[in-house]
């Protein structure tokens, strides 16, 4: 296979092309991944199970650097068996950040434990690691440690405060794929870590999530949790097929700036599957929660992962881009942690107005709004237990934040593009603010 090579993101170049329009998502697969998944579905002997699924675990824990990896229909799955199988439950206690997604303090609350919520960081949106300490009790049992964004959290003093609590640690690596610290891929340090591969995120199977772990009593215990999870029905899996091959299509920057405003059009009623259900919105366990991964998006996996070095290549170059026109114009932009190498699957940037500054953006890009909340998509924060009040950085930092597209679909002409938007609409938003 030709490899992909990124190519650097050259700066203060004009933009040339005005028919464009970049998504947040669509931009990770290919035309070949579509004929793949168009193959499984006119050939589906093998679109449930197959020998991808081991293939593609195998692959994915060599890439982390651990010995066993385990595959699941969504991360916050495998996120829910990995917490049981650390033997977590009633009356224990999870530390977490804000602001996060509701599924993940789902997947505490369903084992019966209790989330607690910890402030983030305004430098990195990664969590604030001494009022974790300061909120450890003898109730706690483990920290996640979610990298915002693909930017690693510190992981040494997370460690450090692990170790001598005697707390699991455990990666949230759902934005991080690809990302290191001290040379080490995210993923690789705690006992367990959890990875998503939703449509959003930087490789793609539509939905899906993946655990791995060094730990051969807790990989045994996965192992088990696994094959209790049934296989998705064999109509659900071609849903996901045919909307990942749709979304290639759909979101072609070219074909964009047209499909998106059918897609809005259908809004709620848009018959493609969702990645949140409504019980998990409103903090309530689905009918249908615990499942694997099939082997038709094992293998769309499988050959991502092996693009995986150009995917994050690129994303690095793009968010250096920005970082360096945003931060000449004065903005907030995040700040790289010493040993940190991120891999931003967004690039999230601080503005006085996020709905005025996507507004400006429309004719260029869509900006992304993680996190509008600090329990992402929940009806309510206190669907997740959460009490306004006890993490106000979090609190106002969702009032702020917009984030920019970093997919191996975004070219220097784009990031020109978005960067100018953003410019004029703080410009104006800064003029409303005299005015008043």
């Amino acid at each position: 296979m030709r490899q992909i090579v990124a190519e650097p993101i050259a700066d203060h170049v004009p933009p040339k092309d005005s028919t464009r329009r970049v998504a947040l998502i669509g931009g990770t697969t290919t035309f070949e991944d579509c004929m793949v998944a168009l193959r499984r579905l006119l050939y589906p002997r093998q679109l449930i199970q197959g020998p991808d699924i081991a293939e593609y675990e195998c692959a994915f824990a060599r890439l982390i650097g651990a010995r066993y990896a385990y595959s699941f229909c969504h991360g916050r799955v495998g996120l829910y068996g990995l917490l049981r199988g650390l033997g977590i439950g009633p009356g224990d206690e999870v530390l977490l950040q804000v602001p996060t997604h509701i599924v993940v303090s789902n997947a505490i609350r369903f084992t019966g434990a209790r989330p607690v919520y910890v402030d983030c960081r305004l430098d990195t949106y990664n969590m604030d690691l001494e009022q974790a300490r300061q909120r450890t009790t003898p109730r706690t049992k483990a920290l996640l440690l979610q990298h915002t964004f693909g930017l690693p959290a510190d992981i040494d003093l997370a460690l450090d405060l692990t170790r001598r609590n005697g707390l699991d640690l455990i990666e949230d690596c759902v934005h991080a794929l690809g990302a290191t610290y001290d040379g080490r891929p995210v993923g690789s340090f705690g006992r367990a870590a959890f990875f998503s591969t939703e449509e959003t995120k930087t490789i793609s199977t539509t939905m899906g999530g993946i655990v791995t772990t060094d730990d051969p009593a807790l990989a045994t215990r996965l192992q088990e949790f696994q094959r209790t999870c049934p296989p998705p029905p064999i109509l659900q899996t071609a849903s996901y097929l045919l909307k990942l091959m749709l979304y290639h299509g759909m979101t072609e920057p070219h074909a964009y700036r047209f499909c998106r405003p059918i897609y809005e059009f259908f809004g709620k009623h848009n018959p493609l599957p969702r990645p949140t259900t409504p019980e998990e919105v409103l903090g309530k366990r689905p009918a249908v929660y615990e499942q694997r991964l099939s082997n038709g998006q094992a293998a769309l996996g499988l050959r991502q992962l092996r693009r995986l070095e150009a995917n994050v290549a690129h994303r690095r170059s793009v968010a250096t881009a920005y970082h360096k026109r945003l931060s000449e114009m004065g903005f907030r932009v995040p700040r790289c942690p010493a040993k940190a190498d991120p891999a931003f699957v967004r690039y999230p940037v601080w503005v006085e107005n996020p709905a005025s500054t996507e507004r400006a953006a429309i004719r260029f890009a869509t900006l992304g709004m993680w996190f509008s909340s600090v329990l992402e998509e929940a009806h309510s924060p206190d669907c997740g237990a959460y009490e306004m009040g006890a993490c106000p950085r979090a609190e106002e930092a969702v009032r702020h934040l917009v984030n920019l597209p970093t997919n191996p679909r975004v070219t220097a002409q784009d990031v020109e593009a978005i960067v100018s938007a953003l410019v004029r609409a703080q410009a104006m938003d800064g003029g409303r603010r005299t005015l008043l």
